[in-house]
């Protein structure tokens, strides 16, 4: 790969990524019914709505599920994913796309609640009684996921070792279900 083609792959994957980051946080938060008066919520909003709205007169809600949101999220990824293939002068199959896009949107998801666990923990630590916008965000994001773990593993002597639980079966879901769907898309890309 020439170093053009490498600086286009990576603007493609960098300017790509950070959007594809914001529709999800964007689904995510609506899924999770966080604070959507919150100043990052407002922000995702502003920067999404661009490609969303004209999406939504389409492809309506339902049950709380923004499909817009996901049709959009499919839809970047792929392009991505179609674009990457040809700076490497591949031409790429359908149902290889497909399936990458979906396990890299499942990595990605995967991805931030980590970094959303990391981040409540952490704020947890510096400001125990603060409140800060993002750490709203992130308790938003990870209550449903803490809320069963802290069932199966109570506070010991004070400690809450849920969010360790947490993140254990995030890595377990990337193992045994992302790595064997991004094996399989990438025999089918080609």
């Amino acid at each position: 790969m020439s170093y053009l083609s490498q600086a286009l792959a990576f603007l493609i994957d960098t300017l790509f990524g950070m959007y594809v980051i914001l529709v999800l946080l964007r689904f995510l938060l609506q899924l999770t019914h966080a604070d959507f008066y919150n100043p990052f919520s407002q922000f995702i909003v502003r920067v999404t709505n661009g490609p969303l709205l004209p999406l939504r007169r389409l492809i309506p809600g339902f049950f709380g599920i923004d499909f817009a949101s996901a049709v959009l999220l499919i839809m970047l990824e792929a392009l991505k994913i179609t674009l990457m293939a040809l700076v490497e002068r591949v031409a790429p199959r359908f149902a290889g796309i497909l399936i990458l896009s979906f396990a890299d949107l499942i990595q990605l998801t995967l991805y931030v609640l980590i970094a959303a666990i990391f981040v409540r923990v952490l704020m947890g630590w510096v400001s125990p009684y603060g409140e800060h916008p993002f750490t709203d965000l992130a308790t938003h994001l990870t209550e449903p996921f803490m809320r069963p773990a802290r069932r199966l593993l109570p506070l010991i002597s004070g400690i809450d070792l849920s969010p360790v639980l947490v993140v254990i079966g995030l890595e377990l879901v990337a193992i045994l279900v992302v790595q064997p769907l991004h094996h399989l898309g990438l025999t089918l890309l080609t």
